[in-house]
């Protein structure tokens, strides 16, 4: 059987076809312009294909409580265009067939936890650095919504005493996002990250906020692993230096496995950033068994 997935992003659509092994055979990249605009593409390509379920891991706020009137609506979004959109419905009305939905970032936590670095636990947290910051949460076996769904990126997290960087985040200024997303890379150094790549103080600032943004998450949560992945990420520099700034700043206060052998709790997906389709996937999969 074949099944729908998408991720969906504020500037792009990456559209997948795939099945129950995780195999992605076919796929195509829709770029995010209005709702008008793109959805009629996505149902398009959708619709060629003799998909089960389709999957979707979006960008957001989303409401995500199945009882609420607005139930797979894309809410509060900065792209205003898709403010309070039915994303979910959409597609699920044009294709006819059952949808998952979460957010991208839990998505690709969900694709990690079923082909990926978080498989076999029961306790993870994703973490995403790009042009914004986004986390996903595993506890005790399921992904955590609540109230809404995890806004790790926009935590508030100290400033480096030497950084007066006020932040890029029209929200709240100097959260994790505003200090350490890409965006905020630009725009304390004046380059895009890749065009700082040998600046070790750019680096060295950065691994310093993430590691900040770990340790706080891991006094309250207590995972069994951190992944990290996004644009940034990408500098793999970074990660000694996370790891570095983690054991600093817990001081030795927790002793355990994981923190001695911290090379493989603070680790990148393994899944070569097809973690957020392969999540979509596995919505996929669990709506179409969920309706079967």
């Amino acid at each position: 059987m074949l099944y729908g997935a998408l991720e969906a992003g504020g500037t792009k659509m990456v559209c997948a076809v795939g099945n129950e092994k995780g195999e992605i055979l076919d796929r195509t990249v829709i770029e995010t312009e209005t709702p008008e605009i793109t959805m009629p593409k996505l149902i398009e390509w959708f619709g060629k294909h003799e998909i089960q379920a389709i999957g979707i891991a979006s960008f957001g706020p989303l409401d995500l409580q199945k009882g609420s009137k607005t139930y797979g609506y894309i809410t509060s979004t900065p792209k205003l265009e898709w403010q309070n959109y039915d994303i979910t419905g959409t597609l699920k009305n044009a294709l006819g067939v059952p949808a998952g939905l979460d957010t991208d970032v839990n998505g690709a936590l969900l694709g990690e936890m079923t082909w990926g670095s978080a498989k076999g636990l029961t306790d993870a947290v994703y973490i995403t650095i790009g042009t914004g910051i986004g986390g996903g949460v595993l506890s005790n076996g399921k992904l955590v919504h609540g109230m809404l769904h995890p806004e790790l990126g926009h935590m508030y997290i100290p400033k480096h005493p030497y950084d007066d960087f006020t932040g890029v985040c029209p929200y709240h200024g100097s959260c994790f996002e505003g200090l350490a997303s890409g965006p905020a890379i630009r725009s304390r150094w004046g380059a895009p990250g890749q065009e700082l790549a040998d600046n070790e103080k750019v680096w060295d600032l950065e691994a310093y906020y993430i590691a900040e943004a770990i340790t706080a998450i891991m006094m309250v949560i207590s995972p069994q692993r951190f992944i990290l992945g996004g644009g940034v990420m990408k500098q793999e520099q970074l990660f000694p230096l996370i790891r570095h700034y983690v054991q600093q700043m817990t001081a030795g206060y927790l002793q355990t496995k994981e923190l001695i052998e911290i090379d493989d709790y603070i680790v990148p997906s393994r899944l070569k950033d097809n973690q957020g389709v392969l999540g979509a996937l596995k919505l996929a999969i669990d709506a179409a068994r969920v309706n079967g």
